[in-house]
């Protein structure tokens, strides 16, 4: 096993850190500016993405997986990318739900907003699941090459101690390429999280296109459970990549049909 991570998986780790703050950020600009969203449905999306998926759905899996039923989740692959996906799914669209029936109804008029609201929502995440997640290896990265690995082992026994020391070994021997396809995912990941927005959006908006709101919960639970079990199998990563990108596309495809459908009503009214 190598001692070190290499300085080009360092760089490659700085790189989709810096996109995942850069994605929200960029996007915010691009559709304030260019576009003239409102910034109201941006800080509702990055709200949205805190309380109802990292503490209200984070809540519910702790108390979940304490029982018998959710040990048996948690040790069968199928069912706990089954069960992820779902919970993603319902906390996260029934948020988006919330948002535009409640504080977001009166932005309701601009269409542009739905987009402005997948912006933070999607945005918040990249920043978190990619951002934050690449200045911790960074961090470890540098303690490793430095030779204090034991400063991130002490202390530790048995199971945690395992888990940290297989982080340590994937942060050795990672190809420095995975790191960045860590970014492109996260594009994807903005672009699936944009596109669910512009449903929900409308299924409040039109009261034809209600069917949208849960056609947003399956197509969520779909391609994150899909993406877990395509990464428990051998398929290579860049095809489970590739996978994500054709789902990303139809998702989107569909999104800017039905966007582009009601911006034409509203335009004949």
């Amino acid at each position: 096993m190598q001692d070190t991570v290499p300085v080009s998986s360092i760089v490659c780790m700085a790189v989709s850190g810096l996109m995942g703050f850069l994605i929200p950020v960029v996007l915010l600009f691009y559709l304030k500016k260019k576009k003239k969203a409102d910034l109201i449905p941006f800080l509702a999306g990055l709200s949205v993405m805190l309380v109802f998926a990292l503490i209200l759905e984070s809540a519910v899996h702790s108390v979940v997986f304490k029982t018998g039923f959710g040990e048996k989740i948690y040790s069968t692959p199928w069912m706990y990318a089954l069960y992820g996906g779902l919970m993603a799914g319902l906390f996260e669209e029934t948020g988006r739900l919330i948002a535009f029936r409640t504080v977001l109804r009166k932005y309701m008029d601009r269409n542009i907003n739905a987009v402005m609201y997948g912006a933070g929502h999607g945005g918040f995440e990249a920043a978190v699941i990619l951002g934050m997640t690449m200045v911790n290896n960074l961090m470890w990265s540098f303690m490793i090459n430095s030779g204090r690995t034991q400063a991130l082992t002490g202390g530790y026994t048995g199971e945690v101690l395992e888990q940290i020391q297989t982080s340590i070994r994937e942060l050795c021997t990672t190809p420095s390429w995975q790191f960045l396809l860590a970014g492109l995912e996260r594009i994807l990941a903005v672009i699936i999280q944009i596109a669910l927005s512009v449903l929900v959006w409308f299924a409040v908006k039109n009261k034809k296109r209600r069917y949208l709101f849960p056609a947003a919960i399956l197509i969520h639970m779909a391609v994150d459970a899909g993406a877990v079990l395509l990464a428990q199998t051998d398929v290579p990563l860049p095809a489970v990549e590739a996978v994500i990108a054709l789902a990303a596309a139809a998702v989107a495809f569909c999104a800017r049909s039905i966007y582009q459908a009601e911006e034409a009503a509203d335009r004949s009214e």
